[in-house]
């Protein structure tokens, strides 16, 4: 089984449709992108109607939460330039664009030739959380024993990482295609190739034109701070 993992594509089509061709030439199985499809970025209507074309698996992350549910976008509101552009986000979004992104779930599961395989944003608890891949081998075996699971993957974070636990499980963050935060630039794509006795992660760094994803930024008058984001790696 050979799946493809995306995550957190917030708005870039630049970067999205950088990352299919990647997808399509590892020729996978299944793609699953872990949600936060909207937020930060200028192309959320161009997103979405990529990933619905394209039949792509999609999870619930917080910014997807956060523009299509009002009660939870008044109940707390962010603070800074993220709830800036979910605001300007509800308002380009149409009802049907919302009402897409409602039918996500924040979980999912796949059964797998090395075991079963859960997926989430942020935490297996929350879209909203955060779970970190940084513990101890003992914490982290401890959760895929709690939820039945030899591998997990988390998106959320930004970060790509990989985990390969002392028991043989996996925990996995495929980073972000539309806005990575691990000092290279670029959008992340994440090609897991499962078999019964062992499991193949390739962890893909994709370029693409940065200019002109950082022209819509600008054109739609959202936070300049974006453009110098998507172009680092890292916000300063």
């Amino acid at each position: 089984m050979k799946l493809a993992f995306i995550s957190d594509i917030h708005a870039n089509i630049h970067a999205l449709q950088a990352a299919w061709r990647v997808i399509q030439d590892s020729r996978v199985d299944q793609v699953i992108s872990l949600g936060d499809l909207v937020g930060y970025g200028a192309s959320p209507a161009e997103c979405i109607e990529f990933v619905r074309n394209h039949s792509i698996t999609c999870g619930l992350g917080s910014s997807d939460l956060r523009v299509s549910f009002e009660g939870v976008a008044k109940a707390e509101r962010r603070k800074g330039i993220s709830e800036e552009v979910l605001e300007w986000t509800r308002g380009v979004l149409s009802k049907e664009d919302k009402l897409y992104l409602q039918s996500f779930s924040p979980t999912g599961r796949l059964m797998t030739p090395y075991g079963r395989l859960r997926y989430c944003h942020g935490s297996p608890l929350s879209p909203e959380g955060r779970l970190d891949l940084s513990q101890g081998s003992k914490t982290l075996e401890d959760l895929l024993t709690s939820l039945n699971c030899k591998i997990l993957v988390c998106g959320g974070s930004h970060i790509p990482m990989v985990r390969e636990l002392r028991n043989g499980g996996y925990v996995v963050d495929p980073g972000s295609v539309g806005l990575t935060l691990n000092r290279e630039p670029g959008a992340d794509v994440c090609i897991m190739d499962i078999g019964e006795q062992e499991v193949k992660i390739k962890m893909h760094k994709v370029v693409y034109d940065f200019h002109a994803a950082a022209f819509d930024i600008l054109a739609w008058n959202l936070p300049p701070v974006l453009v110098q984001v998507i172009q680092t790696g890292k916000f300063s």
